[in-house]
């Protein structure tokens, strides 16, 4: 697996090409998703070969964005068959990156311990002090998009979303955990002015 040449690839068109509007989905997104697995991996010594994978995965995780917003996960998949290839990766690697891809559509369903890394790598922030400046992009994302009308709805999809969440790894649920649940409170309260 040549994953120097596979970033250099998708990086460049994830810059180049992403619609602007993806306030969330953007390529910052991306690179966030990709520390926080690495920083998952490294907590877990995932090394070698499944850490090459894990890394590919959160680079292509959401390049399906470039084709479509809706069921972007296939999308991204079908990009990552395309172009895997070239940079040395055989097909149950490919496989394994677009299983990756696929474990972080919602609701998560991760099947192995590297997809439950990503899952958690992709929603890390729900845990972190920057949730609110990150959850903002996404509802302007969603508005700009005609996913969601006003914030009323906004707070109460988060409520349920947040609801329905868990963490996977070990990590996550020692650092993440507590400020995702302190996150929840917040936003609950707010609803129950409503």
């Amino acid at each position: 697996m040549n994953y120097a040449a596979a970033k250099y690839f998708i990086v460049k068109k994830l810059n180049e090409e992403l619609d602007k509007n993806l306030y969330y989905h953007g390529f910052h997104h991306t690179i966030d998703v990709l520390n926080a697995a690495i920083m998952i991996a490294e907590f877990e010594d995932i090394r070698g070969d499944d850490l090459t994978l894990l890394k590919t995965g959160a680079l292509f995780h959401d390049c399906g964005f470039l084709k479509t917003y809706k069921n972007h996960e296939e999308a991204g998949c079908e990009i990552a068959r395309e172009n895997l290839p070239q940079f040395d990766y055989n097909p149950e690697q490919i496989e394994a990156v677009c299983g990756l891809i696929m474990a972080t559509k919602i609701p998560q369903t991760p099947k192995n311990f590297l997809e439950q890394v990503i899952c958690d790598a992709d929603l890390d922030y729900l845990g972190r002090e920057d949730f609110e400046l990150i959850a903002a992009t996404l509802f302007r994302e969603l508005k700009e998009n005609n996913l969601i009308d006003n914030e009323q709805d906004w707070n109460r999809l988060q409520v349920k979303f947040l609801n329905n969440h868990k963490y996977f790894t070990f990590l996550a649920k020692r650092i993440r955990e507590n400020s995702k649940q302190r996150h929840l409170a917040e936003i609950q309260k707010i609803v129950d002015t409503y």
